[in-house]
Protein backbone atom coordinates (compact mmCIF):
# COMPACT_ATOMS: atom_id res chain seq x y z
CA UNK A 1 0.00 0.00 0.00
CA UNK A 2 1.48 3.47 -0.92
CA UNK A 3 0.37 6.62 0.75
CA UNK A 4 1.19 9.79 -0.72
CA UNK A 5 1.67 12.94 1.29
CA UNK A 6 1.38 16.21 -1.99
CA UNK A 7 2.65 19.71 -1.04
CA UNK A 8 -0.38 22.17 -0.42
CA UNK A 9 -1.18 24.42 -3.20
CA UNK A 10 -3.23 27.11 -1.71
CA UNK A 11 -0.92 30.54 -0.67
CA UNK A 12 -2.14 30.88 2.51
CA UNK A 13 -1.64 26.88 3.69
CA UNK A 14 1.31 26.08 5.82
CA UNK A 15 -0.36 22.78 7.37
CA UNK A 16 1.15 19.67 5.96
CA UNK A 17 -0.93 16.38 6.32
CA UNK A 18 1.92 14.25 7.57
CA UNK A 19 4.90 14.28 10.20
CA UNK A 20 8.10 12.43 10.53
CA UNK A 21 6.07 10.76 13.40
CA UNK A 22 3.06 9.56 11.65
CA UNK A 23 5.31 8.63 8.81
CA UNK A 24 7.00 6.12 11.28
CA UNK A 25 3.31 5.06 12.16
CA UNK A 26 2.16 4.51 8.80
CA UNK A 27 5.61 2.55 8.13
CA UNK A 28 4.85 0.14 11.26
CA UNK A 29 1.74 -0.92 9.58
CA UNK A 30 3.47 -1.90 6.24
CA UNK A 31 2.97 1.34 4.34
CA UNK A 32 5.22 2.91 2.04
CA UNK A 33 5.00 6.62 2.26
CA UNK A 34 5.90 9.57 -0.11
CA UNK A 35 6.17 13.61 0.46
CA UNK A 36 6.13 15.67 -1.60
CA UNK A 37 9.78 17.96 -2.12
CA UNK A 38 9.10 21.10 0.51
CA UNK A 39 5.64 19.80 1.85
CA UNK A 40 6.72 20.32 5.58
CA UNK A 41 8.85 23.07 5.14
CA UNK A 42 6.22 25.83 6.00
CA UNK A 43 5.57 23.88 9.06
CA UNK A 44 9.23 23.43 9.49
CA UNK A 45 9.44 20.07 8.75
CA UNK A 46 12.63 19.30 5.94
CA UNK A 47 12.72 16.85 3.75
CA UNK A 48 15.88 15.14 5.39
CA UNK A 49 13.62 14.54 8.41
CA UNK A 50 10.79 12.49 6.32
CA UNK A 51 13.19 10.73 4.72
CA UNK A 52 15.06 9.62 8.10
CA UNK A 53 11.11 8.54 9.31
CA UNK A 54 11.14 6.07 6.20
CA UNK A 55 9.56 8.48 3.62
CA UNK A 56 10.57 8.25 0.16
CA UNK A 57 10.87 12.25 -1.33
CA UNK A 58 9.85 12.88 -4.70
CA UNK A 59 10.62 16.08 -6.24
CA UNK A 60 7.08 16.68 -8.12
CA UNK A 61 3.07 16.02 -6.85
CA UNK A 62 2.96 13.98 -10.07
CA UNK A 63 5.78 12.11 -8.95
CA UNK A 64 4.31 11.99 -5.30
CA UNK A 65 0.70 10.35 -6.57
CA UNK A 66 1.62 8.23 -9.39
CA UNK A 67 0.11 4.47 -7.84
CA UNK A 68 -0.97 6.00 -4.59
CA UNK A 69 -3.61 4.23 -2.74
CA UNK A 70 -3.86 6.67 -0.13
CA UNK A 71 -3.65 11.17 -0.50
CA UNK A 72 -3.25 12.72 2.83
CA UNK A 73 -4.04 16.48 2.38
CA UNK A 74 -5.41 19.34 4.27
CA UNK A 75 -7.08 21.28 1.98
CA UNK A 76 -9.10 19.10 -0.99
CA UNK A 77 -6.71 18.51 -3.94
CA UNK A 78 -8.24 19.56 -7.20
CA UNK A 79 -9.65 16.08 -9.72
CA UNK A 80 -6.86 17.04 -11.91
CA UNK A 81 -3.77 16.66 -9.50
CA UNK A 82 -5.14 12.85 -8.61
CA UNK A 83 -4.17 11.49 -12.44
CA UNK A 84 -1.61 8.99 -11.23
CA UNK A 85 -3.05 7.87 -8.30
CA UNK A 86 -4.87 4.27 -8.28
CA UNK A 87 -8.91 3.98 -9.01
CA UNK A 88 -10.45 3.93 -6.12
CA UNK A 89 -8.48 5.59 -3.85
CA UNK A 90 -8.86 7.31 -0.64
CA UNK A 91 -8.61 10.91 -0.39
CA UNK A 92 -8.41 12.45 3.18
CA UNK A 93 -8.66 15.48 4.25
CA UNK A 94 -10.20 18.89 5.09
CA UNK A 95 -12.76 18.96 1.82
CA UNK A 96 -14.97 22.18 2.70
CA UNK A 97 -17.41 21.05 0.08
CA UNK A 98 -20.28 23.11 0.77
CA UNK A 99 -20.43 25.59 -2.07
CA UNK A 100 -18.08 23.20 -4.22
CA UNK A 101 -20.77 21.28 -6.07
CA UNK A 102 -18.65 21.16 -9.21
CA UNK A 103 -15.35 20.38 -7.47
CA UNK A 104 -17.23 17.43 -5.65
CA UNK A 105 -18.48 16.46 -8.78
CA UNK A 106 -15.23 16.17 -10.54
CA UNK A 107 -13.62 14.73 -7.72
CA UNK A 108 -16.15 11.85 -8.52
CA UNK A 109 -15.42 11.43 -11.79
CA UNK A 110 -11.89 10.87 -10.84
CA UNK A 111 -12.91 8.11 -9.12
CA UNK A 112 -11.30 8.39 -6.24
CA UNK A 113 -12.95 7.92 -2.38
CA UNK A 114 -12.95 11.41 -0.87
CA UNK A 115 -13.40 11.34 2.77
CA UNK A 116 -14.04 14.86 4.73
CA UNK A 117 -12.22 14.82 7.66
CA UNK A 118 -14.91 17.83 9.28
CA UNK A 119 -17.02 15.58 8.87
CA UNK A 120 -16.18 13.35 11.36
CA UNK A 121 -18.92 12.77 14.26
CA UNK A 122 -18.25 13.75 17.40
CA UNK A 123 -18.06 10.22 19.18
CA UNK A 124 -15.98 9.19 21.64
CA UNK A 125 -14.16 6.68 19.40
CA UNK A 126 -13.70 9.49 16.95
CA UNK A 127 -12.55 11.48 19.78
CA UNK A 128 -8.54 11.39 18.01
CA UNK A 129 -9.90 12.12 14.41
CA UNK A 130 -11.83 15.48 15.12
CA UNK A 131 -9.75 17.58 13.15
CA UNK A 132 -12.40 20.53 13.79
CA UNK A 133 -11.79 20.50 17.74
CA UNK A 134 -7.61 19.89 16.99
CA UNK A 135 -7.40 22.84 14.48
CA UNK A 136 -10.18 25.02 16.29
CA UNK A 137 -8.35 24.80 19.71
CA UNK A 138 -5.25 26.31 18.21
CA UNK A 139 -7.29 29.00 16.64
CA UNK A 140 -9.23 30.30 19.99
CA UNK A 141 -5.34 30.25 21.50
CA UNK A 142 -4.09 32.08 18.21
CA UNK A 143 -6.78 34.59 18.49
CA UNK A 144 -6.21 35.76 21.99
CA UNK A 145 -2.35 36.24 21.00
CA UNK A 146 -3.54 38.38 18.06
CA UNK A 147 -5.94 40.74 19.55
CA UNK A 148 -3.30 41.33 22.78
CA UNK A 149 -0.27 42.33 19.94
CA UNK A 150 -2.93 44.68 18.25
CA UNK A 151 -4.28 45.95 21.00
CA UNK A 152 -1.22 46.94 22.47
CA UNK A 153 -1.33 47.45 26.01
CA UNK A 154 -0.85 44.95 28.80
CA UNK A 155 -3.41 42.82 29.49
CA UNK A 156 -3.42 42.14 33.10
CA UNK A 157 -3.71 44.25 35.91
CA UNK A 158 -0.64 45.71 36.93
CA UNK A 159 0.39 47.56 40.27
CA UNK A 160 3.47 49.57 40.26
CA UNK A 161 4.82 52.53 41.82
CA UNK A 162 3.82 54.66 38.57
CA UNK A 163 0.79 53.72 38.95
CA UNK A 164 -2.09 50.92 38.63
CA UNK A 165 -2.59 49.21 34.97
CA UNK A 166 -6.23 48.08 34.76
CA UNK A 167 -6.60 44.31 33.56
CA UNK A 168 -8.00 44.41 29.77
CA UNK A 169 -11.86 43.44 29.13
CA UNK A 170 -12.05 40.51 26.12
CA UNK A 171 -15.36 39.42 25.21
CA UNK A 172 -15.37 35.83 23.31
CA UNK A 173 -18.46 35.37 21.11
CA UNK A 174 -19.01 31.82 20.60
CA UNK A 175 -17.98 28.99 23.30
CA UNK A 176 -17.89 26.29 20.67
CA UNK A 177 -13.57 24.82 21.04
CA UNK A 178 -12.09 27.82 19.92
CA UNK A 179 -13.61 29.86 22.06
CA UNK A 180 -13.36 27.49 25.10
CA UNK A 181 -9.75 27.88 24.70
CA UNK A 182 -9.69 31.66 24.23
CA UNK A 183 -11.31 32.19 27.52
CA UNK A 184 -8.73 29.91 28.94
CA UNK A 185 -6.14 31.47 27.28
CA UNK A 186 -7.29 35.01 27.79
CA UNK A 187 -8.07 34.03 31.73
CA UNK A 188 -4.41 32.41 32.16
CA UNK A 189 -2.62 35.74 30.76
CA UNK A 190 -5.15 38.08 33.27
CA UNK A 191 -7.52 39.92 31.46
CA UNK A 192 -11.59 39.78 32.80
CA UNK A 193 -13.20 37.63 30.42
CA UNK A 194 -17.01 37.23 29.30
CA UNK A 195 -18.67 35.12 27.23
CA UNK A 196 -21.56 34.81 25.09
CA UNK A 197 -23.15 31.81 23.00
CA UNK A 198 -26.96 30.25 22.36
CA UNK A 199 -26.14 27.22 23.70
CA UNK A 200 -27.42 26.71 27.13
CA UNK A 201 -25.03 23.93 28.28
CA UNK A 202 -21.90 26.21 27.57
CA UNK A 203 -22.80 28.40 30.52
CA UNK A 204 -21.41 25.97 33.10
CA UNK A 205 -18.44 25.77 30.83
CA UNK A 206 -17.80 29.61 30.54
CA UNK A 207 -18.28 29.69 34.46
CA UNK A 208 -15.93 26.75 35.07
CA UNK A 209 -13.10 28.92 33.32
CA UNK A 210 -13.69 31.73 35.58
CA UNK A 211 -15.44 33.77 32.85
CA UNK A 212 -19.08 35.99 32.99
CA UNK A 213 -21.89 34.43 30.98
CA UNK A 214 -23.78 36.84 28.99
CA UNK A 215 -27.23 35.52 26.92
CA UNK A 216 -30.56 36.52 26.68
CA UNK A 217 -31.85 32.95 28.44
CA UNK A 218 -35.51 32.65 27.16
CA UNK A 219 -37.43 29.26 25.74
CA UNK A 220 -35.35 29.65 22.44
CA UNK A 221 -32.10 29.64 23.91
CA UNK A 222 -33.07 26.42 25.98
CA UNK A 223 -33.65 24.12 22.85
CA UNK A 224 -30.53 25.94 21.04
CA UNK A 225 -28.31 23.04 20.32
CA UNK A 226 -28.54 20.33 17.98
CA UNK A 227 -28.16 16.30 18.92
CA UNK A 228 -24.71 16.74 17.99
CA UNK A 229 -23.42 19.39 20.13
CA UNK A 230 -23.52 22.05 17.61
CA UNK A 231 -25.82 25.66 17.95
CA UNK A 232 -28.80 26.13 16.04
CA UNK A 233 -29.34 28.70 13.59
CA UNK A 234 -31.69 31.07 15.39
CA UNK A 235 -34.39 33.01 15.04
CA UNK A 236 -34.91 36.77 13.92
CA UNK A 237 -36.27 37.63 16.80
CA UNK A 238 -33.62 36.10 19.14
CA UNK A 239 -30.67 37.61 17.37
CA UNK A 240 -32.47 41.23 17.87
CA UNK A 241 -32.68 40.41 21.62
CA UNK A 242 -29.25 39.25 21.62
CA UNK A 243 -27.86 42.03 20.11
CA UNK A 244 -29.34 44.81 22.05
CA UNK A 245 -28.36 42.66 25.30
CA UNK A 246 -24.43 42.64 23.60
CA UNK A 247 -24.53 45.89 22.23
CA UNK A 248 -23.87 48.22 25.37
CA UNK A 249 -21.72 45.19 26.42
CA UNK A 250 -19.53 45.30 23.42
CA UNK A 251 -18.57 48.94 23.62
CA UNK A 252 -16.93 48.38 26.65
CA UNK A 253 -14.87 46.07 25.89
CA UNK A 254 -11.00 46.36 24.66
CA UNK A 255 -10.87 42.75 22.69
CA UNK A 256 -13.95 40.73 20.98
CA UNK A 257 -13.25 37.47 19.34
CA UNK A 258 -15.53 35.97 17.48
CA UNK A 259 -16.10 32.24 16.76
CA UNK A 260 -19.53 31.69 15.91
CA UNK A 261 -20.04 28.95 13.12
CA UNK A 262 -22.82 26.77 11.83
CA UNK A 263 -21.48 23.94 9.51
CA UNK A 264 -22.78 24.40 5.60
CA UNK A 265 -24.18 27.82 6.43
CA UNK A 266 -22.75 31.37 6.39
CA UNK A 267 -20.94 32.94 9.39
CA UNK A 268 -24.30 34.55 11.43
CA UNK A 269 -23.73 38.28 11.86
CA UNK A 270 -22.95 39.32 15.46
CA UNK A 271 -21.03 42.18 15.58
CA UNK A 272 -22.82 45.51 13.53
CA UNK A 273 -21.00 48.44 11.73
CA UNK A 274 -23.19 50.46 14.40
CA UNK A 275 -21.70 48.09 17.37
CA UNK A 276 -17.84 48.72 15.99
CA UNK A 277 -18.65 52.23 15.96
CA UNK A 278 -19.54 52.56 19.69
CA UNK A 279 -16.18 51.27 20.68
CA UNK A 280 -12.95 52.81 22.11
CA UNK A 281 -10.31 53.94 19.77
CA UNK A 282 -7.84 51.16 20.16
CA UNK A 283 -9.95 48.33 20.64
CA UNK A 284 -9.14 45.06 18.84
CA UNK A 285 -12.09 42.74 17.23
CA UNK A 286 -10.99 39.23 16.42
CA UNK A 287 -12.83 37.40 13.42
CA UNK A 288 -12.22 33.93 13.37
CA UNK A 289 -15.64 33.52 11.29
CA UNK A 290 -14.34 35.73 8.48
CA UNK A 291 -13.07 32.63 5.82
CA UNK A 292 -17.13 31.78 5.89
CA UNK A 293 -18.00 35.80 5.78
CA UNK A 294 -17.33 36.84 9.10
CA UNK A 295 -19.05 37.60 12.42
CA UNK A 296 -18.44 40.62 12.00
CA UNK A 297 -20.07 43.16 9.46
CA UNK A 298 -16.93 45.09 8.83
CA UNK A 299 -14.27 42.26 8.79
CA UNK A 300 -12.41 41.77 5.22
CA UNK A 301 -10.34 38.34 4.56
CA UNK A 302 -6.66 38.43 4.96
CA UNK A 303 -6.82 42.07 6.45
CA UNK A 304 -6.40 44.35 9.98
CA UNK A 305 -9.09 46.54 9.00
CA UNK A 306 -8.44 50.07 11.28
CA UNK A 307 -12.12 52.00 11.28
CA UNK A 308 -12.69 55.26 11.19
CA UNK A 309 -13.08 55.43 15.15
CA UNK A 310 -9.91 53.66 15.29
CA UNK A 311 -11.02 50.18 16.07
CA UNK A 312 -8.84 47.17 14.78
CA UNK A 313 -10.84 44.44 12.86
CA UNK A 314 -8.35 41.34 12.52
CA UNK A 315 -9.70 39.17 9.78
CA UNK A 316 -6.39 36.52 9.24
CA UNK A 317 -7.10 33.81 7.14
CA UNK A 318 -5.95 30.05 8.25
CA UNK A 319 -5.52 30.94 11.75
CA UNK A 320 -4.50 27.18 13.06
CA UNK A 321 -2.06 27.64 9.99
CA UNK A 322 -0.24 30.27 11.82
CA UNK A 323 0.64 27.97 14.43
CA UNK A 324 2.24 25.38 11.44
CA UNK A 325 4.12 23.35 13.70
CA UNK A 326 1.79 22.28 16.51
CA UNK A 327 -1.39 22.60 13.92
CA UNK A 328 0.17 20.01 11.51
CA UNK A 329 1.63 17.59 13.98
CA UNK A 330 -2.60 17.53 15.87
CA UNK A 331 -3.74 17.07 12.31
CA UNK A 332 -1.57 14.30 10.66
CA UNK A 333 -2.65 12.24 14.22
CA UNK A 334 -6.15 13.07 13.62
CA UNK A 335 -5.50 11.81 9.76
CA UNK A 336 -3.36 8.89 11.02
CA UNK A 337 -5.77 7.68 13.89
CA UNK A 338 -8.88 7.15 10.54
CA UNK A 339 -6.74 6.18 8.48
CA UNK A 340 -5.44 3.36 10.66
CA UNK A 341 -8.80 2.02 10.95
CA UNK A 342 -8.98 1.52 7.14
CA UNK A 343 -5.69 -0.87 6.57
CA UNK A 344 -6.09 -4.92 7.21
CA UNK A 345 -3.45 -5.33 9.63
CA UNK A 346 -2.76 -8.94 8.57
CA UNK A 347 -2.28 -8.06 4.43
CA UNK A 348 -0.53 -4.79 4.85
CA UNK A 349 -3.27 -3.56 2.63
CA UNK A 350 -6.04 -0.67 2.26
CA UNK A 351 -9.24 -2.09 3.44
CA UNK A 352 -12.42 -0.20 3.52
CA UNK A 353 -14.90 -1.17 6.11
CA UNK A 354 -17.86 0.50 4.01
CA UNK A 355 -20.47 0.02 6.62
CA UNK A 356 -18.78 1.31 9.43
CA UNK A 357 -19.94 5.14 10.63
CA UNK A 358 -17.41 6.66 10.39
CA UNK A 359 -16.49 5.79 7.09
CA UNK A 360 -20.55 6.46 6.29
CA UNK A 361 -20.14 9.96 7.87
CA UNK A 362 -17.47 11.54 6.26
CA UNK A 363 -17.56 9.55 2.59
CA UNK A 364 -18.07 12.37 -0.38
CA UNK A 365 -17.46 10.36 -3.25
CA UNK A 366 -17.09 6.88 -4.36
CA UNK A 367 -17.41 4.43 -7.28
CA UNK A 368 -17.82 7.74 -9.64
CA UNK A 369 -20.48 9.36 -8.05
CA UNK A 370 -21.08 12.32 -5.04
CA UNK A 371 -22.48 9.65 -2.39
CA UNK A 372 -22.97 11.41 0.82
CA UNK A 373 -26.60 12.16 1.88
CA UNK A 374 -26.00 16.17 1.76
CA UNK A 375 -24.86 16.42 -1.64
CA UNK A 376 -26.72 13.91 -3.91
CA UNK A 377 -29.42 16.72 -4.44
CA UNK A 378 -26.98 18.84 -5.77
CA UNK A 379 -25.10 16.25 -7.42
Amino acid sequence: MRIAVPAETEGNETRVAATPETVRKFKALGADVTVQAGAGLASGISDAEFEAAGAAVASSAADAMAGADVVLGVRRPSAASLAGVNPGAAVVAIADPYGAEGALAELAGAHVSLFAMEFMPRITRAQSMDVLSSQANLAGYRAVIDGAAEYGRALPMMMTAAGTVPAAKIFIMGVGVAGLQAIATARRMGAIVTATDVRPATKEQVESLGAKFLAVEDDEFRQAQTAGGYAKEMSAEYRAKQAALTASHIAKQDIVITTALIPGRPAPRLITADMVASMRAGSVIVDLAVERGGNCELSSPGAVVVTPNGVKIVGRLNVPGRLAATASALYAKNLFAFVETMIDKDTKALAIKWDDELVRATLLTRGGAVVHPNFLQAA
